[in-house]
This record gives structure tokens, C-alpha cells and sequence, in this order.
């Protein structure tokens, strides 16, 4: 799963129509077979796992087109969707989140339908699993669970600023600098994991916060668990799997693999944005380069796009 803090330092993340109408796929090609597809996907969700899809790389371009690939580092660009302010990947899913603050997601390939899935003051868009969540910009938070069409839940309703989603746990970010989270079902209940937080990142049993002033905290294990200081002058914290990034204020990337006391391991600088997935690590540099290795974190960079101003991966089973 790819989440990324909607608080993200150096971006502007949040910047229509059917993909028919926007002239992405001819109208009506391939409707019956994709819907099929999609149907048949949908009755196999529920358990909080997205269907498996091989892992995925998305850029958003300077000009709002949103291009997705799938399979190799070297596999090609599909466009997705223009006129595109967000992007976000989970397991076979798609979502963009278009200026007009339409969201729309697609499960299945590269080629499937797009879904309106709300259609209008969407600010924030998050995947994981069978679950989408949106954030209004009435500070509202919106998850749904299962299908494309399932019905919408209002999460919280006070002064939302981040939403973050991982398996069966959602996490929000209030704008008095609250972190909540909760675990289990819609209805479960918030628990208060930190109050002086300015973002907010979940993975699996993992909870992780950027304090006010910089200080990058992650926790494993139950939601009481005990907080681990993992690095300082922290503008962006990235959580998936085993791995943590962080991103410090000039802009040198960390990451760090196994338990939260593992070494740190320079990736890359001058970088804007972080993203993990899987045994992916990606970069989105300030020059607009998007790079991705992949293996250990001493692999190799390759550069995958340019001209970009957002990065997103999937492991494909996320």
C-alpha cells in the first residue's frame, strides 16, 4: 500500500470526467469483460486484502497526467487519467483524485472501467486492501469497505487533516494535532495515539507520527504500545513492512529494514518525496526525477520518469 501523508512538505499534492470522456479509453471498449472482471474481483473481497496484481509504479506529471506501470522497472507507461492532483496504488486498485475533487478508482488492469467514487470535495484520497477512504474538505473522513459501489461511513467528523489506511486499522490526523487510530471494523473505536503530531503513517502493527518539531516517532505491536524515537528534523515518515523512511529537512533519505533499532542506510538526496513498497523504494528528486530500486537498499537506482511531481508504489498485494 501506498498512502502518502496529504501534509507532505515541497508539494502541492492536492492539484475529468470518465477516462472515456477525458479521451483516455474509447467509450464503451472492453465495458462488458471489465465489468465482469471487476464483479468477479468484488465478490472476493471483504477480507481486508485487495485483489493480488504484479507491483506497481505510478507518477503524476507536471501537467496532471497519471501514468501507471506494472510488472519489471523497465515496463511501459499506460496512461490512466489527465487533469490528476493525487495518485494512489493498492494491490490491483487505482485511485486519482482530479482538480475538480472528483475520486475516482479502478480494480482489475491497467485498462479496467474508472468509478466515480465521490464526486466532489475530495481533498485527500487513501487506499489499502478492500478499503477506500476519502477526506472532504469539510475536514470530513469517509471509508469504505469491499466493492467499488459499497456504501460510505463517516469516520470523523472533526477537522480532519490526514487520513491514513492499513489493513484493518485507520488512522486520522485532527488539526489540533491529534492522531487517532482505530483497529477492526468502520465502527471501531478511536484510540488518542499522540497529541503533537503534524503526519501521520500506518503499516501492518506499525504506527508512526512526525512530531511538531520534527521528531519522527514509530510503535509496533498493539495500539498501547510504547513509542520508539527513530530519527529528528523529520519532514516526511514512510512506513511498509519491515522497512521505515524518513526524509529530514534537507533532504536526505533514510531508510532502515528489521526492527525499530536498525541502522539507517542513506538512499539518496536532494529528494522531495519517499515512497515504499514491498522491497521498492522510491524517490521523487527535487530536479523532478522519479527513481526506483528495488532489493536491498543498497540496489541499484533507475530512473522511471521524469517531469514528475508525485510518486506512489504497490507491492501488488497490498
Amino acid at each position: 500500500m501506498t498512502t502518502r501523508s496529504a501534509t507532505r512538505p515541497g508539494l502541492v499534492l492536492l492539484g475529468a470526467g470518465l477516462a472515456c470522456a477525458a479521451g483516455l479509453l474509447p467509450a464503451g471498449l472492453g465495458t462488458a469483460s471489465a465489468n465482469a472482471q471487476s464483479s468477479a474481483q468484488s465478490q472476493t473481497r471483504g477480507t481486508g486484502q485487495a485483489a493480488v496484481a504484479p507491483p506497481r509504479i505510478g507518477v503524476l506529471k507536471v501537467g496532471g497526467d497519471a501514468l501507471v506501470k506494472e510488472g519489471g522497472l523497465s515496463a511501459s507507461w499506460v496512461l490512466e487519467h489527465d487533469g490528476v492532483i493525487q495518485i494512489a496504488l493498492a494491490g490491483d486498485r487505482i485511485g486519482v483524485l482530479t482538480g475538480d475533487g472528483r475520486a475516482w478508482v479502478k480494480e482489475g488492469g491497467l485498462s479496467a472501467n474508472w468509478v466515480l467514487e465521490h464526486d466532489g470535495g475530495v481533498k485527500q484520497l487513501a487506499l489499502s486492501g478492500d478499503r477506500i477512504g476519502v477526506l472532504t474538505a469539510d475536514g470530513r473522513a469517509w471509508v469504505k469497505e469491499g466493492g467499488l459501489s459499497a456504501t460510505w461511513v463517516l469516520e470523523h467528523d472533526g477537522r480532519v487533516k490526514q487520513l491514513a489506511l492499513s489493513g484493518d486499522r485507520i488512522g486520522v490526523l485532527t488539526a489540533d494535532g491529534r492522531a487517532w487510530v482505530k483497529e477492526g471494523g468502520l465502527s471501531a473505536n478511536w484510540v488518542l495515539e499522540h497529541d503533537s503530531a503534524k503526519q501521520l503513517a500506518l503499516a501492518g502493527d506499525r504506527i508512526g507520527v512526525v512530531r511538531a518539531d520534527g521528531v519522527a516517532l514509530v510503535k509496533e505491536g498493539g495500539l498501547s504500545a510504547t513509542w520508539v524515537t527513530e530519527n529528528t528534523a523529520v519532514k516526511q515518515l514512510v512506513l511498509a513492512g519491515d522497512r521505515i523512511g524518513v526524509v529530514r529537512g534537507g533532504g536526505a533519505a533514510f531508510v532502515k529494514e528489521g526492527g525499530l533499532s536498525a541502522s539507517w542506510v542513506t538512499e539518496n538526496l536532494n529528494v522531495l518525496e519517499l515512497a515504499l513498497a514491498g522491497k521498492r523504494i522510491g524517490v521523487l528528486k527535487v530536479t523532478g526525477e522519479a527513481l526506483v530500486k528495488e532489493g536491498g537498499l543498497s540496489a541499484t537506482w533507475v530512473t522511471e520518469n521524469t517531469g514528475v511531481i508525485d510518486i506512489a508504489l504497490s507491492s501488488g498485494v497490498d
